[in-house]
């Protein structure tokens, strides 16, 4: 698995970006910072390089 494809926790990406795991949560619903769900519990994973590019977007 390549960089681009590094997946990372809910709590990883809020770390990331400095923000609460919930405000991914509702950008995710909202459809910000899409997340990849799996499992039986649908877990959120999120790209690196997609939360690397919502930075660089983001940037003030």
């Amino acid at each position: 698995m390549n960089k681009d494809e590094t997946l990372v926790k809910i709590t990883e990406a809020a770390k990331m970006l400095n923000v609460h795991p919930n405000t991914l949560r509702k950008w995710d619903n909202k459809g910000i910072l899409v997340a990849i769900r799996f499992g039986e519990r649908k877990d959120r994973r999120y790209k690196v390089s997609d939360i690397e590019e919502y930075i660089a977007r983001n940037k003030k």
